[in-house]
């Protein structure tokens, strides 16, 4: 115990020194948010790789779709490294730098206000970041406080007070600059992490033999192709995590920073092994707890002999990891989910400071006190969080269901074809998103599961958007409406 809090405060202290550096070198908004706009290809990669994974996956996906499906929970991350990171580096990411340099934009809700001629989906885009970007966080917060009370034997509140504070600091001080200069260290804590999180798994079941016999004698569909829940909620899951990155806000400002296209070509790569090490040990380790863990030898984890989800990872890496590298597992999640708040925050608190004040109600605002507003947007963002996160309203995979399904049917639509075709327009994107959002929210109030209703919106987001687009084409002819710079 004694060595894990020095090592943990050590982190701790190095985090806000590389936020006061930051602070240091931050000497605009752009500094603040988009690190200058300069930022290298290993930065970005680490930087997108990091906000991509957090506690949501080590704690929420590995806890609950590993314990439930097995070794088919690896397919969710084949989908995430091909799809979530190699196709939006390979497709979109020269595309979207390219688009944030022309119209001059730091922020998604300020691209569809000029791609598109809408201060109504600038309003609209950046109301919806807000507000569903809160209950992710606030998952991200819940399996942190969950890893700190298994850990350090304090209670969940502390744990989620300390994580809140601890964030807000480094972050509110130095920004992008901070975050960038940190996620280098976080990536390569988190490399070796997973990389030792796997072989640790495998050696102490005494061989992958152990694993796979002990998960085939409880249910053979466990190391199946398709787990038991089947194949519908695992495409879901696989096509909620791994498509959603194509219009997620905080990954898509990556690329607005980046330095070049050459960045992109090697931030590409490493970004997507990054990737693929970081998830597959979770999903595999996730899958591996039933080996390890039982009512009988973790009563903790479990509740009337079925498992809680969201304590089953970190009792599994609290007791069953031995003991040193119980701590590299602690500042490896650590590391994934201060990044992925970092990222979060970041975007949460532009759409509130810099795309709804600067952009309706104060057009004047100085680029001083506009980073000044963003830095205190910072920190009211992570208080909300960490007050929904005090009250665990549903499991973090739940949680993160509707926060990415959300997000991913308002924006999916868009974003994708307003960056690929010059036919989208204004009409299309607006009806499509409000289209999207709506039939993701009604299926969730209706009980059902949020994966599989971020699902189904995202692919009438995505689908209807042309579509739309081409319907309503004789209108906009008819109005003469604003014709934007691609369509020009």
């Amino acid at each position: 115990m004694f060595f894990k809090t020095v090592v943990i405060s050590a982190f701790a202290l190095m985090i806000v020194v590389i936020g006061i550096l930051g602070l240091r070198k931050t000497k605009s908004f752009s500094d603040y948010f988009l690190g200058g706009g300069t930022i290298g290809p290993w930065m970005t990669a680490f930087t997108y790789g990091a906000a991509y994974f957090s506690a949501v996956l080590f704690i929420g996906f590995a806890g609950k779709v590993g314990w439930e499906f097995g070794y088919s929970g690896l397919w969710i991350a084949v989908g995430n490294s091909i799809v979530g990171v190699l196709g939006v580096w390979w497709l979109m990411g020269a595309r979207i730098k390219r688009m944030s340099t022309e119209y001059n934009v730091a922020t998604m809700p300020e691209y569809f206000e000029k791609r598109y001629g809408s201060k109504f989906m600038k309003l609209y885009s950046s109301i919806a970041i807000f507000i569903f970007f809160i209950p992710y966080s606030a998952a991200v917060f819940i399996g942190l406080s969950y890893l700190f009370q298994a850990n350090f034997n304090m209670s969940y509140t502390l744990a989620l007070i300390f994580m809140g504070g601890f964030t807000a600091v480094y972050l509110v001080l130095g920004g992008y600059k901070s975050m960038t200069m940190i996620d280098v260290i976080f990536g390569i804590i988190m490399a070796v992490g997973a990389a030792v999180l796997i072989g640790s798994t495998i050696s102490g079941a005494g061989g992958l033999g152990n694993i796979t016999s002990s998960l085939d004698s409880v249910n053979p569909l466990l190391t199946d192709l398709i787990g038991p829940p089947g194949v519908w909620p695992l495409f879901c899951l696989m096509f909620l995590t791994s498509v959603a990155p194509f219009a997620m806000p905080q990954l898509v400002q990556k690329f607005y920073a980046i330095k070049d296209k050459r960045s992109i070509r090697i931030g590409m790569i490493v970004s997507t092994a990054f990737s693929a090490l970081i998830s597959v040990s979770a999903y595999f380790s996730g899958a591996s707890a039933r080996f390890f863990l039982s009512p009988g030898k973790a009563p903790v984890a479990f509740k009337d002999g079925k498992p809680i989800f969201d304590v089953l990872m970190p009792v599994f890496l609290a007791d069953v990891i031995p003991g040193a590298l119980s701590i590299l597992m602690l500042l490896l999640i650590l590391s994934a989910s201060m990044s992925t708040l970092a990222a979060l925050v970041l975007i949460s608190s532009s759409s509130v400071s810099k795309d709804v004040y600067a952009g309706f109600i104060n057009k004047n605002i100085s680029d001083r006190n506009l980073t000044l507003m963003m830095r205190v947007a910072s920190a009211f963002f992570v208080c909300l969080s960490v007050i929904l996160a005090y009250f665990k309203p549903a499991t973090i995979v739940s949680i993160l269901g509707i926060s990415w399904g959300a997000i991913g049917s308002a924006f999916l639509g868009p974003f994708v074809w307003g960056i690929l075709s010059k036919r989208s327009n204004k009409y299309g994107a607006i009806l499509s998103s409000l289209l999207g959002l709506g039939v993701c929210l009604a299926l969730y109030f209706n009980k059902m599961p949020s994966p599989q209703a971020g699902t189904i919106g995202m692919i009438v987001s995505l689908a209807s958007s042309p579509i739309l687009s081409l319907l309503t084409e004789p209108l906009l002819a008819k109005s003469g409406a604003y014709k934007t710079k691609q369509e020009a």
